[in-house]
């Protein structure tokens, strides 16, 4: 992913005040994976990014190509 797509999950995330880790627990995943798609380390399979949207309530289009 590129970093437009990390600054906009991280900017999504704190604007509806979670933690990383909160995130992570309602994804099932472990907090460094979800900390390493904000850092652009690894990226989110399609499923997760359809929850990842679903959750901060934002279109995929803004998630992956927003300008936030």
């Amino acid at each position: 992913m590129d970093k437009k797509f990390c600054n906009n999950l991280k900017y999504f995330r704190r604007e509806k005040t979670y933690t990383q880790k909160q995130i992570a627990t309602i994804l099932n995943v472990v907090e460094s994976c979800y900390a390493n798609w904000e850092q652009g380390r690894t990226e989110p399979n399609i499923e997760m990014l359809r929850k990842l949207s679903e959750i901060l309530s934002v279109t995929l289009d803004d998630l992956i190509n927003g300008n936030y």
